[in-house]
């Protein structure tokens, strides 16, 4: 199968989606018409045919390798088809379709190589849990005083992409685990510019996600020395 390249893709990574991949993609689509790449991380579901379905890219991880991996491999595949400018969204619904203009606008017109949808910019209602809202702040915080920049919303994954950062993104410094608030850091020690606008975000249908259960003990953990490490290294 052929695809008609448009000059910037959407990357959807997705894991045991199905059910949402469809809704979330028909959305998309009446909002854009830029290519739509999903990245099936390993679903046991039939997250990859509901996808191949709607007419989008489809490529299919062997195993569950995660969040970062996924979208890296969606980074690597954009570049190698010359794509100059990719939206990354999540596959539950939670990004508003509306708002890939506004972002992918950003880094078209060279405001900066990374824009960024935060939800608590203008006059978006997102209320997250108490647990996320405190991470939220901690790490709003120590990304502000590190970049010397305002961010208002570091864990966002709604984010339009030029050549330069995806470059860095599909590199081997990019954490491929959960890659959050520390890229942020590495973004401004790398010279990649990068700049929020208001967004507004939907509160995700999905029961599990990354930041459930333990896993934010390990979230907050690695993120806190993600950065650390970080600020170590003199390149």
């Amino acid at each position: 199968m052929t695809y008609q390249l448009s000059d910037f893709a959407i990357i959807i990574p997705a894991y045991n989606e199905a059910g949402r991949i469809t809704s979330t993609i028909a959305g998309i689509r009446k909002s854009s018409d830029a290519d739509i790449i999903v990245v099936n991380d390993g679903s046991d579901d039939n997250t990859a045919e509901e996808a191949k379905a709607t007419g989008a890219i489809v490529l299919s991880l062997p195993f569950n390798l995660g969040y970062g991996a996924a979208l890296q491999t969606g980074y690597k595949y954009a570049l190698d088809k010359g794509y100059e400018f990719v939206v990354q969204m999540d596959a539950d619904g939670q990004h508003d379709p509306a708002y890939i203009l506004p972002l992918v606008t950003e880094v078209r017109l060279g405001s900066a190589d990374v824009a960024i949808g935060s939800r608590f910019l203008g006059e978006g209602d997102y209320r997250p849990t108490t647990i996320k809202k405190i991470g939220m702040i901690f790490f709003r915080m120590i990304a502000s005083y590190i970049t010397g920049q305002k961010i208002t919303d570091p864990t966002s994954g709604f984010q339009a992409l030029n050549q330069k950062a995806m470059n860095f993104y599909a590199s081997d410094a990019y954490p491929v685990d959960f890659p959050d608030a520390d890229v942020l850091v590495m973004l401004h020690r790398k010279g990649i510019s990068f700049k929020e606008i208001p967004v507004r975000m939907n509160h995700s249908t999905k029961k599990k996600t990354m930041h459930s259960g333990f896993v934010p003990l390990y979230y907050l953990f690695k993120m806190v020395l993600s950065i650390f490490v970080t600020m170590l290294r003199k390149d």
